[in-house]
């Protein structure tokens, strides 16, 4: 008997659902294995019965329960709670899921100067009213999913690989768990390193990286030793699939940090501050340090600043 999956997304964009679709003729493999039950992107299945006329959240009993996207408001956390109660083992999947994502960035202000800055103005302009009329309330920060609840695999990424999707799915489904990298981008980069660069300032990337049209990646010397901000040493590997070579380095672009730190448990900001301490690089040369957690913010990490008092 195939195995029953359902899968929900949160507080997400559906670029891990895509990664699903990018299965290609793989998904065909997995549909031998699997009886997809509930996949709200893919498929029609209400909430509460295809009539609407249900009473509570009706989500079917699976053996895997695949869940994209951060928990933010009221209702995702009511949809994780029932997934985790329905469904036999929950894998988080990208890097919202385990470890808030760019969502999580809004961890940095309240939830009261987020609404001010987007339904008020400085113009002369009536200030607009909050929408509240069948709106779920939103909780008061971005949460990892297992802030809230227990996960069991996590399968960070933005999005993640469809190699990864493929090997844990199948690998589940076997009885095989496949193992995922768990080094850094550094450990797959084919770039050079040659010590601590010449540059001491951070270097925007709006200007060009060093390096011959001609020759191959491993002539390049590694960006962060050229002083772009290049976060592979405190980024967990698996961008580049089966092939390894991260995909913004294979096209001589700095990693920008979307697997989430190396290890689950993690502070990408204060890795990669130690990072560029130690290739010579001034840290204050940083525009700000936010961006840093830009993939990460959830777990506590990011949290609303003063914010300056409108006049």
């Amino acid at each position: 008997m195939a195995a029953k999956v359902a899968e929900e997304w949160l507080n997400a964009c559906s670029g891990c659902e895509i990664s699903i679709v990018d299965l290609g003729a793989r998904i065909l493999k997995v549909l031998e294995l699997v009886e997809f039950v509930h996949i709200p992107v893919l498929m029609d299945h209400k909430y509460y019965g295809q009539l609407g006329d249900g009473k509570h959240i009706d989500i079917p009993e699976a053996d895997v329960g695949i869940i994209t996207g951060s928990i933010r408001n009221e209702e995702h956390l009511e949809v994780a709670l029932e997934m985790r109660k329905k469904c036999k083992l929950i894998i988080a999947l990208g890097t919202c899921a385990t470890h808030g994502g760019i969502p999580a960035l809004a961890n940095s202000y309240t939830n009261e100067s987020i609404f001010e800055r987007y339904y008020s103005t400085e113009t002369t302009d009536e200030d607009q009213p909050i929408p509240n009329a069948g709106i779920p309330p939103l909780l008061d920060t971005v949460y990892a999913l297992d802030e809230k609840i227990k996960v069991d695999v996590y399968l960070p990424g933005c999005a993640p690989h469809p190699d990864q999707v493929f090997a844990a799915l199948a690998g589940l489904l076997t009885g095989n768990p496949a193992v995922l990298p768990d080094k850094s981008v550094c450990d797959f980069c084919p770039t050079k390193r040659e010590g601590k660069g010449k540059v001491t300032k951070i270097r925007r990337f709006l200007e060009s990286p060093h390096y011959n049209n001609d020759e191959p990646l491993d002539k390049m010397q590694c960006l962060l030793e050229q002083g772009f901000l290049c976060m592979g040493a405190v980024t967990r590997a698996g961008c580049g699939g089966d092939g390894l070579i991260p995909r913004c380095i294979g096209v001589r672009v700095p990693c920008r940090g979307c697997y989430g730190p190396v290890n689950q448990d993690g502070n990408q900001l204060l890795q990669m501050l130690n990072a560029l301490a130690s290739n010579g690089i001034d840290v204050d040369s940083l525009p700000d340090y936010t961006n840093l957690l830009r993939f990460s913010g959830a777990h506590g990490l990011l949290k609303p600043v003063p914010q300056p008092v409108r006049k």
